[in-house]
């Protein structure tokens, strides 16, 4: 079987015989290469590759199979029972499919998934409803976490007009705080801007990170045009004027808008 095959090498990896890096790792030193393993995850499902997707998928269940195989060794827990533990919850959060239970929606589904998740506690006692969303969560990401919480007990806008609305309440504040110059005011209203943005794109139904990940995307192949165009000439943009690169830039907008996949 193929996971007993890799449980079997990262097993040999962290034996006084295998690799003195791996056996240096830790659950804290691993953080950064989880994040990291799951953001090529996302690259490779936009490039459309499924061999990639294959590939990178299995780097992240490496990471699982690591942390499982410390975890073993401290005594913790070990592979079996993080695969018993989420086999466990996925039944018992779906009482449709493997229960009585009968829901008509999707939004009927979630309705239950939370009110399951809120009885799941193993000792970690929540004080609040905003509680459980990680500070490592990306800004974005934690942001809309954040609203969804709060939205569930009615505290939100009553359409999309309100968070607009805040929009532009949040931008003045921004335009007062950079007329002081006071750096930790203009930080703070910067804050409260793309917060209030966040709970603009919840109500369009729209991922604020991943939208953001787009609008960075397209930027660099924006640039890159100008770049192209500048080398084409003979030219650095160091040696071009602020208006000469922005023409061209109208010119990347307008050609990769009819080639989006240049």
């Amino acid at each position: 079987m193929g996971l007993e095959r890799l449980l079997k090498i990262m097993e040999k990896l962290r034996s006084p015989e295998g690799c003195p890096w791996d056996r240096e790792q830790t659950h804290k030193t691993l953080k950064r290469y989880l994040i990291e393993e799951a953001y090529e995850v996302l690259e490779a499902i936009d490039s459309g590759d499924p061999e990639l997707l294959g590939e990178e998928l299995g780097d992240v269940l490496l990471q699982v199979v690591f942390h499982a195989q410390i975890a073993k060794e401290l005594g913790a827990f070990t592979m079996d029972d993080v695969i018993d533990s989420i086999c466990e919850k996925l039944i018992r959060r779906h009482p449709h499919v493997f229960a009585d239970t009968e829901v008509e929606s999707v939004g009927e589904v979630m309705r239950n998934w939370d009110a399951i998740k809120k009885m799941e506690k193993h000792g970690r006692e929540r004080t609040s409803i905003l509680d459980g969303v990680p500070k490592e969560f990306p800004a974005l990401m934690r942001a809309e976490k954040i609203q969804k919480k709060a939205a569930k007990v009615g505290f939100e806008w009553d359409d999309i007009h309100g968070a607009f609305g805040k929009v532009g309440e949040e931008l003045e504040e921004l335009r007062t705080a950079l007329d002081s110059e006071d750096g930790e005011k203009i930080k703070d209203e910067f804050g409260d801007v793309l917060f209030a943005l966040v709970n603009v794109a919840r109500y369009a139904k729209v991922d604020p990170e991943l939208a953001l990940q787009d609008a960075t995307s397209k930027f660099i192949q924006r640039f890159r045009f100008i770049e192209e165009k500048a080398q084409a000439q003979g030219r650095s943009l160091e040696e071009m004027s602020l208006a000469e690169m922005d023409a061209l830039w109208d010119q990347a907008k307008d050609y990769l808008r009819k080639n989006p996949q240049a």
